[in-house]
Order: C-alpha cells, then structure tokens, then sequence
C-alpha cells in the first residue's frame, strides 16, 4: 500500500478534505509533506475539530516511537474509538501497554494519542490492508455525524 492509495481513497469519501501542507503553506515545516483529513464538504479546514486520520512520514518532537526518519517509512493514524481500538489491538486505549511502536504493517496504538482511541499502522502492507479502507471510511462516517450535531455539516 502507498501514501497515494490511501489519499486517493481518502479524497473519493464524500465531503472529504485533505490537507497538504508543503513549503507554499502556512503550515511549519514539520508538518511539509504529511497528510491530515477532515470531514469538511465546504473545502475548509474545520477550526472546531481534529482530523480523523492523518499520515505522518517523519518523526515528531515527543513522537518518535514509529522510527519514522529512515526513508520510505510513514505511518497511517486513523481515530477509530474505544470499541474499535480494542478489536484491534486486543487492549483498552487508556491501559495499553509498552510495545514496539515501529513494528510494520500491525494495528498499534498511536503512540502518543492511543488513549483518546487511536490505532496507527507503520507502512500499511498485507496484513493490514484488508481493513484500512474500511477503517478509514468508519472514521470518515464519524466525523460526518459529529459535523452533524454541531450543525456544521452542510455543503456550502
């Protein structure tokens, strides 16, 4: 699986936003090159609300676990719940234990933001492709419900 596929998917979700930041952004450089999606079917980043996945493809300040720096490597985050998380994983979010964060193509707890019901995925390959989409459109689907309640959802 490629960083493209996942986009690609991601971008054929209805009311799907992809941000990309990149040198001709306003976004830090840290974040050059990564991805983060949001619910958003006016094409604006939502100022109320955090992606429901993103795509990291380096190492972050307190979020190196992933051993992302070496090239070709990137990690698929995808908010999926608690109920979820522990299908997944076999652990609750808020108990999770130590593990090798950069293992390849395993459902993991993110790293750092596991406890609030995130699963992260280095190098997405064959064991876990079978879910990832349907992974990513749950999340999309939740997003879209919570726009929803706040009454923020309506296309523009």
């Amino acid at each position: 699986m490629t960083v493209d596929e996942v986009v690609d998917f991601i971008r054929s979700l209805d009311g799907s936003f992809v941000l990309a930041p990149d040198a001709n952004s306003e976004a830090p450089e840290i974040a050059w090159g990564d991805y983060f999606f949001y619910y958003a079917p006016d094409g604006q980043v939502p100022g109320n609300t955090q992606p429901y996945a993103t795509i990291v493809t380096k190492n972050y300040p307190g979020d190196a676990l992933s051993d992302l720096d070496p090239q070709g490597r990137w990690r698929l985050n995808i908010h999926v719940g608690r109920a979820r998380f522990e299908e997944l994983t076999g652990e609750n979010p808020r108990t999770f234990g130590t593990r090798n964060f950069a293992e390849v193509d395993v459902f993991l707890p993110h790293p750092v933001y596991g406890r609030l019901g995130w699963i992260a995925v280095v190098n997405p390959a064959e064991r876990s492709m079978a879910s990832i989409f349907e992974l990513l459109r749950e999340a999309h689907t939740a997003a879209q419900r919570r726009a929803s309640r706040r009454g923020t959802s309506l296309d523009r």
